[in-house]
This record gives C-alpha cells, structure tokens and sequence, in this order.
C-alpha cells in the first residue's frame, strides 16, 4: 500500500514539473513596434519606419491593450523578423505568446496574424 502511494505521489509530482516547464507564457495580439513611435497610431504605422536605423535603435516592443512593453534583447530578433518577413507596409497584427521577465517580454513565438 506504501508502495503505491509513493509510486502515486512521484508520477504526480513529475506531471506538475512537466507542466511547469513548458509553460510559455500567454497570447496576445498585437503591434510590433519600435519604442520612439509607440505613443502614435501604432494600428498604421509603417514597416520601414519600425525597420529604419533611428527607430530600431530605439528598441522593438509590442503594443498590446493600450500598453507598450518592450522586448528582450532575443525577444527582439524574433520581432524583427517576423516584420520583415510580413508582406503588410502598414497594420500588421501579430501574436504574441510570452511573458513579462524583469520588465521586458521575453516572446517563445511570434506569428503574424492573417486577415
């Protein structure tokens, strides 16, 4: 009886840190967006804007429920390639699935939404 009880709580146990460990955050859709150009009309602003050097300096966020977070530094490749492989100039929405880390979103995806 001992024995299943441990057997019990031990695949319980691995079940919840395998749980744990692919939790990667939620979904959100959104804009990608440099930082300089958030506080516009994020909905039509331009790929090449967010792409040019003085934006990108900046840094690349999501803008997302009336709030701008900005990405991690690994977060922010994904970012910008998901932009530049996007086929829209203006309006592309993306989803995003990640969490906030230290005050930055550290995405574990980004796919473009299509309309």
């Amino acid at each position: 009886m001992l024995k299943k009880f441990i057997f019990s709580l031990t695949a319980i146990v691995a079940l919840s840190l395998v749980i744990i460990a692919q939790d990667k955050g939620e979904k959100k859709e959104g804009f990608i967006v440099d930082k300089h150009c958030s506080a516009g009309d994020v909905a039509n602003h331009g790929k090449g804007c967010v792409l040019s050097a003085a934006c990108m300096k900046s840094g690349l966020g999501f803008y997302a429920d009336g709030k701008f977070t900005q990405f991690d530094t690994k977060s922010e490749a994904l970012a910008k390639a998901a932009l530049e492989k996007s086929k829209k100039d203006k309006g592309a929405k993306f989803v995003v699935t990640g969490k906030v880390v230290d005050g930055k979103l550290a995405a574990s995806d980004i796919k473009e939404v299509a309309e």
